[in-house]
């Protein structure tokens, strides 16, 4: 069996009073594509920021290639790189979509500026926005400026290949976009998945449809801070767990409670 990536053990979370992940474990292997899928609120965004190393459990283990995390990423050298592309796509609106998606080399690399603009541009013209360096985030579409943050986020360094990401984590990256615009970071996602210079292993919080069936291989279902399934794309429709049924369903009846 393939050494995990990144394996939960046990991990909870709490915020005040409201436990938001309880004694969760959750295990990704080199070139998965996992969907973190269930109603809001549920603690899907909590996990991603955990497995980046953004947020520590309150109890429980982090694992990276086999090696416990101790603290927060910054805190220890990780052994892989991790790509986080946030739901509100996150860019500097004061700085150009060239020093966004090479923020990190301009700041922490020893390469010269033409080197990194080359980079970048490489990395824009596998996201389909090749010539657009020189804009400013508020001269995109939304869903530019999420194509802007997937190129950021599988930006490598080429003088430390340990600062190339390993894996992407995406939090809700159709949220707010039409169907065709959703398509295309649907398709860019897959795309990302399998092109040199990409990452071949992700997980998405999503609650849309189309971008769970197209973009997932694997499904975790969370529901009160547990996993209550996981399985197949395939086996969405089969499957006959309650939870998962009327989370794909819409009904307001079921173990689900309907927020007002």
């Amino acid at each position: 069996m393939a050494e995990p990536l990144i394996q939960l053990k046990q991990v909870s979370k709490s915020f005040g009073s409201n436990v938001v992940l309880d004694s969760v474990d959750l295990t990704i292997y080199r070139g998965e594509a996992i969907a973190l899928i269930g109603p809001s609120g549920t603690g899907k965004s909590t996990i991603l920021r955990i497995l980046a190393g953004l947020l520590a459990p309150d109890a429980g283990e982090v694992y990276v290639q086999g090696r416990l995390r101790e603290g927060l990423a910054e805190d220890q050298q990780e052994s892989i790189g991790i790509g986080m592309v946030f739901q509100n796509a996150a860019l500097f609106d004061s700085l150009t979509v060239d020093e966004n998606v090479g923020f990190l080399l301009y700041q922490h690399s020893r390469l010269p500026p033409k080197r990194i603009r080359d980079l970048v541009e490489q990395k824009l013209e596998m996201v389909g926005l090749p010539g657009t360096g020189d804009r400013f985030p508020a001269e995109l579409s939304g869903g530019m400026r999420k194509r802007v943050s997937f190129a950021r986020a599988i930006m490598d360094n080429p003088d430390n290949p340990a600062d190339s990401p390993e894996i992407i984590l995406y939090d809700e990256p159709t949220a707010g976009l039409d169907p065709i615009a959703s398509t295309v970071i649907e398709d860019l996602i897959r795309q990302l998945q399998q092109a040199r210079g990409g990452c071949s292993t992700y997980a998405i919080v999503t609650h849309q449809d189309s971008t769970i069936r197209r973009t997932a291989d694997r499904i975790i279902c969370l529901y009160q801070g547990k996993v209550q399934w996981e399985g197949s794309v395939t086996e969405i429709d089969t499957t006959d767990h309650p939870v998962v049924r009327q989370f794909f369903s819409g009904s307001v009846e079921g173990p689900i409670q309907a927020l007002g």
